[in-house]
């Protein structure tokens, strides 16, 4: 099950779960052929219908438009076991000169009484250490309630052959030893920074067909997966 839009939410609902997605991205006005730097938005929202606790989220798998652009080099690496016992403003002044994003996390956890509780964190995105080669993103954020877990995982980029540039995979670890659930996640991603005397910016993107185009899957705990979620933003060649 799926769905696209431009310029809108995408929803898509189960028995089990529903998710709204949104993307995007500025300036809207961007060089047909000549990548500009841009600054882009996420949002994601996930709840059970008629109420009560949703599927756990245990994967995360985006595509991004070929029209876009990553760009690492001379950037700051923060490896996530510098981070992993950091508190969200330890983490952000460890590695201060590796974040490209930042945003909230937004959670519910089961009781063993039968009740939910809510739980939140700010959320840290900095640029991680290679994997094979291969770019990554460390994500870091530290839930308090009802006990104290930090995430400090890392998110692997692929460079794809096709329509979509790249894939980004996030496998997202337990919450509260499986008893909680993703509910929200905000970020926003982009860095401008000077390296080797050469202006550069971490997320750059072109317009050289008056679409952006992302593509998600969402993969649950109780098995199910949410393909084909799609968004297509338009953007202005200027």
């Amino acid at each position: 099950m799926g769905a696209a839009v431009a310029g809108a939410t995408a929803m898509v609902e189960t028995r089990e779960v529903r998710i709204e997605v949104n993307a995007a991205f500025r300036p809207r006005d961007l060089p047909a052929k000549k990548f500009a730097p841009v600054e882009f938005s996420g949002f994601l929202d996930v709840s059970k219908p008629g109420g009560g606790q949703p599927p756990a989220l245990e994967q995360i798998v985006l595509d991004f438009d070929r029209d876009g652009r990553l760009d690492v080099a001379g950037l700051p690496t923060c490896a996530p076991e510098s981070v992993a016992q950091a508190s969200v403003e330890e983490a952000r002044r460890i590695c201060k000169g590796a974040i490209v994003g930042s945003g909230k996390i937004e959670a519910s956890v089961a009781l063993p009484s039968g009740g939910l509780v809510p739980t939140s964190s700010l959320l840290t995105l900095f640029n991680g250490p290679p994997l094979e080669g291969k770019p990554t993103v460390v994500v870091h954020a530290r839930f308090t309630t009802p006990a104290t877990q930090t995430y400090a995982f890392t998110v692997p980029i692929e460079k794809r052959p096709g329509e979509f540039r790249y894939r980004a995979t996030a496998d997202i670890p337990p919450l509260a030893g499986g008893m909680g659930a993703i509910t929200k996640i905000e970020v926003k991603i982009g860095r401008r920074y000077t390296a080797g005397g050469v202006k550069r910016s971490y997320v750059a993107a072109r317009c050289s067909d008056h679409i952006l185009r992302s593509h998600g899957a969402f993969t649950f705990a109780n098995g199910l997966t949410i393909e084909g979620v799609g968004l297509e933003k338009y953007c202005a060649q200027r």
